[in-house]
């Protein structure tokens, strides 16, 4: 698969250009290890965790693995003690997301870390890289999760690509197995960001019925959304579609505190904690009750989602599927699928 790697790759000390993007609550230290062990970028997300958990995390992740490790902050919230405690331990890797990337890319370049910003639009990107960004992220608006623009990933990246040019582009939004590893290669990126496809991951701190869901979605049935408000407002996103949002938009998506069954206890988790029908919080491993009313992030590319498998399996299906897939591009003679 050595004609898989790129430039970035390198760069990020990685051998495939596979990206486990940094889902939320459901990324955990077995999950980033597991990616990374496989030969890609693990990845956990940490703003919303205390500094010193943000180091324990970092100490669990590296006891399972010694390769290359990254941490996302979004920038919409106060993260810049979670950033000092990452470079503290060492990390080389921080992506930042939803907002001005300028503030906190002199401390990640003085830890001698890469600075990886994601962007909705090509003028935005421009705008990264001469704030010092080392690496653009091109998020398609058909993502899981929260999404910051509206562009669609394939006219997206190209044109990202473009714009930054030799400032490498990492694709991400829609892609879930080998053939959009490929696609977005072909379109210039240096590598593909895969969220929605890792929740279902065997490592993954995800619920059952989550997963389940996810494999029963045709990526039809996802909402882009400003549903799931309850602890990050204003901030739209993508999830499965289920009785929170019928709910919501049968009474016709009026504002807070307005909405139906607002206040409404969905589920507990273990410490006894109650979250509300329009928390932004997915169902996690410990949470009981009506989990199916939590918000579900996926993306469009849950149609291609079908099994729980391990975390370095999918890396491995992943890359051998779109080494077979260039290679058949590359030589017409070997016929198609």
């Amino acid at each position: 698969m050595g004609h898989l790697r790129t430039p970035l790759c390198e760069r990020l000390g990685i051998e495939l250009p596979i990206v486990q993007a940094p889902i939320g609550s459901a990324s955990c230290p077995e999950l980033a290890a597991a990616v990374a062990n496989a030969g890609g970028l693990g990845m956990l997300a940490i703003t919303w965790v205390e500094p010193s958990g943000v180091t324990e995390a970092l100490g669990q992740a590296r006891a399972l693995t010694d390769k290359a490790i990254g941490v996302n902050l979004c920038l919409a919230f106060p993260v810049a003690s979670q950033l000092t405690a990452s470079l503290d331990a060492g990390v080389k890797i921080v992506s930042t997301f939803w907002g001005d990337p300028a503030p906190v890319s002199a401390e990640i370049h003085g830890a001698g870390a890469l600075h990886l910003h994601t962007v909705s639009t090509p003028d935005e990107a421009c705008q990264a890289v001469e704030a010092g960004v080392d690496v653009v992220v091109a998020q398609g608006w058909e993502a899981g999760g929260h999404v910051w623009g509206e562009m669609a990933t394939l006219p997206l990246v190209p044109a990202v690509v473009d714009a930054v040019d030799p400032v490498p582009v990492v694709a991400a939004g829609g892609i879930a197995d080998g053939r959009g590893l490929a696609a977005v290669l072909a379109l210039g990126a240096q590598a593909a960001w895969l969220g929605t496809r890792f929740l279902t991951a065997r490592e993954a701190r995800t619920h059952h019925v989550y997963r389940q869901r996810v494999i029963d979605s045709d990526g039809s049935d996802t909402e882009h959304t400003g549903c799931f408000d309850g602890g990050w407002p204003d901030a739209v996103h993508r999830v499965l579609h289920n009785s929170t949002v019928q709910r919501w938009e049968e009474g016709g998506r009026v504002a807070t505190p307005d909405r139906p069954g607002e206040g409404d206890v969905v589920a507990r988790d273990s410490r006894g904690r109650e979250h509300l029908r329009y928390s932004d919080l997915m169902p996690l491993p410990d949470h009981t009750g009506e989990l199916e009313a939590m918000a579900l992030y996926a993306g469009q590319s849950a149609g291609l989602v079908h099994d729980v498998v391990s975390a370095g399996d999918l890396v491995a299906r992943i890359a051998a599927e779109a080494t077979a897939v260039l290679t058949r591009l590359g030589d017409p003679s070997s016929g198609r699928r």
